[in-house]
């Protein structure tokens, strides 16, 4: 394969048919460091009709579920093989820092094992009781067809993982589109599933931007699913693309966090660090670039100026830098719109009030020639700013305050989204009573980020329809049947003639 050569279908490598090519920044630098082929409508329809005689007429729907099983666990032994190497790669490509390269490798290693046991230790189908010795009935699952994978620029890996895994443990072929910001690991992934030993057709894979990628995956009618992961615009836009061939539709769209602290959360020091390190963490891991950064820290009134005050020492003193270097603690944005956009909502956030307490501007001098912000923290917040409201996807960290427990769960309640979010206190029934309040789809006591493969993960609200990892991720990939036997089938005699 060569560099313009990342178009899979059916098996081959190919370029764009157009031989349009795409430049692959590092946005530490913004210097070109890859080049990938630029693929368009034609090249999507070549690889739906792969992707639909591989299902249709291929070995993979029909291979046993042992099988498909062996095939996910070598692949996640060749990422592990191939992990510095694909580590590293993530890291250039979407910004972040090589221990999280590393960590994402090993993250989508248990995704791949996860599905793996998962359809391993399934029984052959529910037995329906019919009522009658004379009746077997059995509702049993199988895999839904084509299916179309949209992936996003933050966890192009990891997300691509999320989607793969469980469409091809279920016995599904695809056409993947990664973002077009991030498409390399991706394409390296595909690699792996090909030398792993997956029949030609089942996965495909056109790097290339939405429109008219993405737009045609979503409206095709050859194409029975679409799982798509990105924002809320774009995911109303597959939708509505979805619904004139009423396929299966999950979208995973974001969300607008919030890091709800209670006071007794902090009653020690320990405490008081542990609730502060872990605010920094929710917020700008990644660059804050996270679905799920706990980016609206939601705060008992009378913590607020200790807390907030050392949470915005400790953000000052975050070392930026390009990824691979050590001791490198946060990376650039993905890229100059994405810097652009937080600029903005910045400035827009200072003009309606808010109090800057950290970062707030491009960090200056050698070695920040790319797309880097400094962590910002903006206090004396409200729900009426856009930054509060509106996904920011860079570092920024708004600070809103409550005096009751009835305030704060109601302002962690006050967003169109339901992602996640965090509840920190010392009080286990209070941890649980607000817990069980919370309208997001995970929802953390005293921690924030951790996620499990065999634990769903999705929203409410905005957030998304659908679900991925655990039992209900597979069932995305798969449609039920219920087969009805007459074991002594004799006239009903309705008719009497």
């Amino acid at each position: 394969m060569s560099a313009q050569q990342t178009i899979h279908v059916g098996g081959e490598w190919r370029a764009a048919a157009s031989g349009a090519t795409r430049e692959i920044l590092d946005p530490a630098d913004a210097t070109v460091f890859a080049v990938v082929a630029e693929g368009g409508t034609e090249d999507t329809d070549a690889a739906i009709a792969a992707a639909r005689t591989a299902f249709d007429q291929g070995e993979w729907p029909r291979t046993p579920v042992a099988e498909r099983a062996a095939l996910l666990r070598r692949v996640a032994e060749l990422l592990q093989r191939d992990r510095e190497e694909i580590g590293l790669l993530e890291s250039r490509d979407a910004g972040k820092t090589l221990e999280e390269g590393r960590v994402d490798v090993d993250c989508v290693s248990d995704a791949f094992r996860y599905f793996a046991d998962l359809v391993m230790n399934e029984s052959g189908g529910r037995v329906v009781d019919a009522g009658s010795e004379e009746i077997h009935s059995v509702v049993v699952h199988e895999p839904v067809g084509v299916c179309a994978l949209i992936t996003p620029w933050n966890y192009p890996l990891l997300q691509a993982s999320w989607k793969i895994a469980p469409a091809l443990a279920a016995g599904n072929t695809f056409v993947i589109k990664p973002s077009e910001i991030t498409p390399l690991t991706t394409v390296a992934l595909i690699e792996l599933l090909v030398e792993a030993g997956l029949p030609a057709g089942v996965a495909n894979i056109v790097t290339g931007a939405g429109d008219p990628v993405g737009a045609r995956l979503a409206e095709h009618p050859d194409v029975d699913l679409v799982s798509f992961t990105g924002g809320l615009s774009s995911g109303t836009k597959v939708m509505r693309a979805a619904a004139d061939s009423v396929k299966k539709v999950a979208l995973e769209l974001g969300g607008k966090n919030p890091n709800l602290v209670f006071a007794d959360a902090c009653g020690t020091e320990e405490g008081f660090d542990t609730a502060v390190d872990q605010a920094l963490n929710a917020a700008f891991i990644h660059s804050g670039q996270v679905c799920s950064a706990g980016s609206r820290l939601i705060i008992e009134e009378s913590l607020r100026e200790r807390f907030v005050g050392e949470l915005a020492r400790r953000a000052e003193k975050i070392r930026l830098g390009r990824g691979t270097e050590t001791g490198v603690e946060c990376g650039p944005l993905v890229s100059r719109q994405q810097l652009v956009k937080t600029e903005d909502y910045v400035a827009s956030a200072l003009a309606e009030g808010a109090v800057l307490r950290a970062g707030g501007a491009r960090p200056e001098g050698e070695g920040y020639e790319g797309y880097f912000y400094r962590p910002t923290v903006l206090d004396q917040c409200h729900r009426d700013m856009r930054v509060v409201r509106e996904e920011v996807f860079g570092p920024v960290l708004t600070v809103e305050t409550f005096r009751t427990e009835e305030e704060g769960v109601a302002l962690a309640n006050d967003t169109e989204y339901g992602l996640a979010g965090a509840v920190w206190t010392a009080d286990p029934g209070r941890a649980r009573r607000v817990a069980g309040r919370l309208r997001h789809g995970t929802v953390w006591i005293n921690d924030f980020h951790p996620y499990l493969p065999q634990a769903e993960w999705g929203g409410f609200g905005k957030s998304g329809i659908g679900r991925e990892l655990g039992p209900a991720g597979l069932a995305e990939y798969r449609e039920a049947k219920h087969i009805y036997q007459n074991l002594a089938p004799r006239p009903v005699r309705w008719f009497a003639g």
